[in-house]
């Protein structure tokens, strides 16, 4: 395939040296939005979205888990109404406070702030390597039911925002 010279386009390497990744991009404030950072702060809102259906089921099936976490503890440890109660509320609060805050980053992310895009690539490496290490050391399996749908947005978001149209867009403003 040529290009609109009449000569082949430049290749990219498979394999780029950090030096040439963390070089600053090309100044250009008024660079239009690419469509992976559209993307990738889509699919943030969607794990934002998983997680609070997450939240809800963990809420709806709350009696159950407080119950089988009774029976691993062994028949010595009864947990009270009140342990259990505050047990969920905790969960609930973190949880939704962290979803919350996620869905924030997603805003930001759309706005063209760098550094919102970097922390969710952060903490979509971390959970990724959580979800491998709970599979790996713990047996636990990947299902749809526990983090397949999770684990596979994370990879996405960091497909998305680890693009070079990406990196450009929230690194537009900065000069060399």
């Amino acid at each position: 395939m040529t290009g609109s010279a009449g000569r082949t386009p430049e290749k990219r390497p498979a394999f780029e040296s950090p030096g040439d990744l963390v070089r600053p991009v090309g100044y250009d404030p008024n660079m239009p939005r690419p469509a992976a950072i559209s993307a990738g702060a889509g699919l943030v809102m969607l794990r934002v979205v998983a997680g609070f259906l997450w939240l809800a089921a963990l809420a709806l099936n709350w009696g159950d888990i407080a119950h089988s976490v009774e029976v691993e503890l062994g028949e010595d440890v009864k947990l009270t109404e009140d342990a259990k109660t505050i047990g969920l509320a905790l969960i609930l609060a973190v949880g939704g406070v962290a979803t919350f805050l996620e869905g924030v980053l997603a805003v930001l992310i759309y706005r063209g702030h760098n550094w919102a895009r970097v922390l969710v690539m952060l903490y979509a490496v971390v959970s990724i390597s959580a979800a491998f290490t709970t599979w790996w050391v713990g047996g636990q399996d990947i299902r749809v039911e526990t983090t397949l749908v999770t684990l596979s947005l994370d990879i996405l978001v960091l497909l998305a925002l680890s693009s070079r149209q990406a990196a450009a867009y929230a690194r537009r403003k900065q000069r060399r």
